[in-house]
């Protein structure tokens, strides 16, 4: 994880969760289907935690294309006001 945080240039810790309790408790693994079979796993979504590490926001789908742009205008209307 150390190579990945210096290689992106991160400010912030990333979260290693093999026991899935962080993951379990924002809601994040469920059942899911994939050509008919049926599985546990997870869901991508995002969850914006404000300084006071309160919830602001929750997209329960996060798709890969444009999620990022829409979740840094948000962060930019927080900051403005």
């Amino acid at each position: 994880m150390a190579k990945f945080r210096a290689k992106h240039k991160l400010n912030f810790p990333l979260l290693s969760d093999p026991e899935y309790k962080t993951i379990e408790a924002y809601g994040a693994r469920r059942m899911k289907s994939f050509l008919g079979k049926n599985f546990l796993g997870i869901v991508r979504s995002s969850c914006l935690i404000g300084p006071d590490g309160r919830v602001k926001k929750v997209w329960e789908k996060a798709p890969s294309k444009g999620h990022a742009a829409e979740v840094l205008d948000l962060l930019k209307s927080f900051a403005a006001n």
